[in-house]
C-alpha cells in the first residue's frame, strides 16, 4: 500500500482539526494508491479505526479534498451526536445481510448528506469541477434505462436521490440531462428528495425523522414499481433521541417488542425488536429468552424498566433531545 503525500487545503485542515478536537484519540489522513478514476464517488473513502486511532483513506486521487473533506463531515456528524445506523439482526443469509446492510447505509447517508452537501459548500469544497466529476460518478454508477426495464431501479434509485441531494433541485442543467437518461427513477427520486427536504435537518430528531421517512417512501416507491421492499424499518437499528421525560417512562409506554424472524447477530437466538410506538422504526434489539426463561413474567420484566435502565442494560447509545 503506497501512500502519497498529498497538500490538503485549509478548509480540509481545519475539518480535520475540529474531528481531532472532538475524537480522544488520533484521526489522520491517508492517500492510498495512484488511482484517479476521474469522476468522484462517495466509495472512494473509508474510515478505518483501530483502537483509539481512526484513518481515513483516501483510495482514489481524482479531487481529494473534496474526498478527503465528505468522509471528515461524516465523522464530525457522529462525533457531534447525530444518530447512528446499527445492524443487529440476520436473515440468515450472509449475502443478503451484506446487500441490505449496504442499502440501508445509502439511505442513511443520503440524509446525512444533507448537511455533509451543505457544510462543503459553505467551505468552497464544491465547484463547478466537482460537479462534472460528481456528475460522472453517477454515470459510472448506473447505466440509462432502457425501455425493456432491467433490475438496476433500486440501485438507480438510490443513486439519483443522492444526486438530487448533491445538486439541489434548481440545477437546470444536470436536472434535464438526468431526466433524459432515466426518466423514471429521476422522477421517482425527485418526491423522495422533496419528502426529505421538506424540513431542515438541523437537529439529531430531525435526522432521525428524515432517515426514517426515507425508509418507508423508498420502500412505498420501490413496491409501486413491483419490487420487493427492503424493510429497514425491521432490519435498521437507529439510534433512539428521547426527551429527559421520556427516559424515566417505562419501556412499554414506548416501545412495542416485535417477534422478528430474523436472528439476533450475537445470541444467533431468534431476535425480538423494539419498535417505537412514534414512528414504527427499529430502535434496539434483544434476543429470545431461552426456553426456561420464556414466560409472561420475562416480557412484563422488560416492558416494566425504564426506557434509560433498558439502554443501560443493552449498552445501547442514545441521544438526549
Amino acid at each position: 500500500m503506497t501512500m502519497q503525500n498529498i497538500e490538503i487545503n485549509d478548509d480540509v485542515q481545519s475539518l480535520l482539526d475540529a474531528v481531532n478536537e472532538l475524537f480522544p484519540g488520533k484521526v489522520d489522513l491517508q492517500f492510498v494508491g495512484q488511482l484517479q478514476s476521474g469522476y468522484v464517488r462517495h466509495d472512494q473513502a473509508q474510515a478505518v479505526q483501530d483502537k483509539d486511532a481512526i484513518s481515513v483513506q483516501v483510495s482514489d486521487l481524482t479531487a481529494p479534498n473534496y474526498t478527503a473533506s465528505h468522509e471528515l463531515l461524516h465523522i464530525l456528524m457522529t462525533l457531534r451526536g447525530f444518530p447512528q445506523i446499527y445492524f443487529a439482526i440476520s436473515m440468515g443469509d450472509e449475502t443478503l445481510d451484506q446487500q441490505l446492510m449496504m442499502l440501508g447505509t445509502e439511505l442513511y447517508d443520503i440524509v446525512c448528506h444533507i448537511v455533509v452537501v451543505s457544510e462543503q459548500r459553505k467551505h468552497h469544497l464544491i465547484d463547478d469541477e466537482i460537479e462534472k466529476l460528481y456528475l460522472k460518478g453517477v454515470q459510472a454508477t448506473i447505466t440509462p434505462e432502457s425501455e425493456a426495464g432491467d433490475d438496476k431501479m433500486t440501485l438507480r434509485l438510490l443513486t439519483l436521490t443522492d444526486a438530487l441531494v448533491f445538486y439541489g433541485a434548481d440545477n437546470k442543467e444536470v436536472n434535464q440531462q438526468l431526466a433524459a437518461d432515466y426518466p423514471v427513477s429521476f422522477e421517482a427520486a425527485k418526491k423522495l428528495y422533496a419528502d426529505i427536504t421538506a424540513k431542515p435537518v438541523d437537529s439529531p430528531f430531525a435526522l432521525r425523522r428524515n432517515i426514517v421517512k426515507l425508509f418507508k417512501q423508498f420502500d412505498a416507491q420501490l413496491q409501486d414499481w413491483g419490487l420487493p421492499p427492503i424493510n429497514m424499518q425491521e432490519f435498521a437499528t437507529i439510534t433512539s433521541v428521547v426527551s429527559k421525560r421520556q427516559l424515566r417512562l417505562e419501556v412499554r409506554q414506548l416501545f412495542e417488542l416485535y417477534h422478528s424472524d430474523m436472528v439476533d447477530i450475537k445470541s444467533k437466538r431468534r431476535a425480538y425488536v423494539g419498535i417505537s410506538h412514534s414512528d414504527d422504526q427499529n430502535s434496539f434489539v434483544i434476543s429470545a429468552p431461552t426456553k426456561k426463561d420464556d414466560t409472561p413474567e420475562y416480557y412484563k420484566a422488560i416492558y416494566s424498566l425504564t426506557v434509560e435502565d433498558l439502554f443501560k442494560k443493552l449498552e445501547m447509545p442514545y441521544i438526549i433531545r
